[in-house]
């Protein structure tokens, strides 16, 4: 005798190798318009804004000069700010992206939709990088808008390549923080994690690396020195914008520790997109 089964939903039995756009951008979706609903797009745009200008009006004031000076000086004094903020924010951000959804007893409850964890995950990163990327670009934007009488064409091309290697450092850093939140057992590690990370790339990376070759005379580390400052997004970022500004070459003394071979567009560029998929593509490896 002849059973009838009832019709399989396939979509419950998906698996990670099939990809649907469509959940991807629903998820990224929810995520992005969570942080508008929390203000918290609102309020780092406002930090951005606000930092934003002060620097670039009264950036020179230690000179006994205030008002906008230069472009190349005021990108110079950006980039200072942006290292320290962004990758803290990027970091905050998404710290517990999954730890937090497992705590809250709401991840079973996800994967049991018609989910894949690749979806899930990507779905989340992209929401919160477009998040992270509008108040960047908000932020700056504004500022550039204000000063953009003042500058020439020219000088709004290094604005707005300022801008991008910013975001592109944000979106490293946010998927350093994905990567955090997969492998804590909670929040409190997350978080913990992310904070020492910050410190470890923001402030501790570079003072480990002049002090070897301060105590070593040069001796140990100087030919692979520049490829360990590509270990860094934060350093990454900052060579990005400071081989870009002729003028301010002198102001930094990494410039004359790094190549001009290896102060190439393409060089830099594709070491930091290695930094945004790396650690994302371990945080899956990982998920799974």
């Amino acid at each position: 005798m002849w059973m009838i089964r009832p019709p399989v939903n396939k979509q419950l039995h998906r698996t990670d190798m099939s990809i649907e756009l469509k959940q991807i951008g629903t998820i990224a979706q929810k995520e992005f318009w969570d942080r508008i609903r929390n203000r918290w797009v609102l309020a780092v745009t406002a930090i951005f804004v606000f930092f934003a200008l002060v620097i670039a009006y009264f950036g020179a004031s230690q000179e006994g000069v205030v008002g906008f000076s230069s472009i190349e000086l005021t990108i110079a004094s950006l980039v200072s700010l942006a290292i320290y903020l962004v990758p803290l924010i990027a970091l905050i951000l998404g710290y517990d992206a999954i730890v937090g959804e497992r705590e809250r007893g709401s991840l079973d409850l996800l994967l049991a939709l018609p989910v894949t964890r690749f979806e899930l995950l990507i779905g989340k990163y992209i929401g919160l990088s477009t998040a992270l990327t509008f108040s960047i670009a908000t932020g700056f934007g504004l500022v550039g808008l204000f000063l953009s009488y003042q500058i020439d064409l020219g000088a709004l091309g290094q604005y707005a390549g300022f801008m991008l290697s910013t975001i592109l450092m944000g979106m490293a850093f946010l998927s350093l923080s994905f990567l955090i939140s997969v492998l804590a057992t909670n929040k409190t590690i997350a978080s913990g994690s992310a904070i020492a990370l910050w410190f470890f790339y923001v402030l501790i990376y570079d003072l480990i690396l002049l002090g070897v070759l301060v105590v070593t005379e040069g001796q140990l580390g100087g030919d692979f020195f520049p490829f360990l400052l590509l270990l860094n997004p934060a350093d990454i970022f900052r060579i990005l914008n400071i081989f870009s500004l002729e003028q301010v070459k002198t102001l930094y003394g990494l410039a004359t520790l790094f190549p001009e071979s290896l102060a190439n567009l393409w060089v830099l560029g594709g070491s930091m997109l290695f930094w945004i998929v790396a650690p994302l593509g371990m945080a899956y490896w990982k998920f799974r």
